[in-house]
């Protein structure tokens, strides 16, 4: 069954929410060495219950906090979403070195993204 594997954390200030949520929780954070600015959130111990996630700076005025769902299959996720009345609202797109993406919205009108990973992606 698919779960929530990821969060993704949108700000108009990644270094200020950064040292938000490092002094807040104690969360770690350490820059992607992926093609575009990213960092990645830390949020506990390998074994322990929970998500880790990422911080991205806020490209939309209305992205907030984002949660992703892993799928073995995202061409059948999209097929799924738009049979039962969904909206895909960020159309299938590689990141390099983790997998396939999309950002869909459900019947309420709220936004998920979906990740089926594939590290051979260049």
């Amino acid at each position: 069954m698919p779960r929530v594997e990821y969060y993704e954390i949108n700000a108009d200030d990644p270094q200020r929410a950064m040292s938000f949520y490092k002094e807040v929780f104690g969360w770690r954070f350490e820059k992607w060495e992926g093609p575009f600015d990213y960092w990645l959130a830390r949020t506990g111990e390998k074994g322990e219950g929970g998500i880790d996630g990422g911080v991205q700076r806020r490209t939309d005025p209305r992205a907030t906090v984002v949660n992703y769902i892993g799928v073995k299959d995202i061409d059948d996720l999209i097929r799924k979403v738009v049979m039962h009345h969904g909206k895909i609202i960020q159309q299938k797109t590689a990141v390099p070195g983790v997998g396939w993406v999309i950002m869909f919205q459900d019947t309420e009108g709220n936004i998920f993204g979906s990740m089926q990973e594939d590290e051979t992606l260049k």
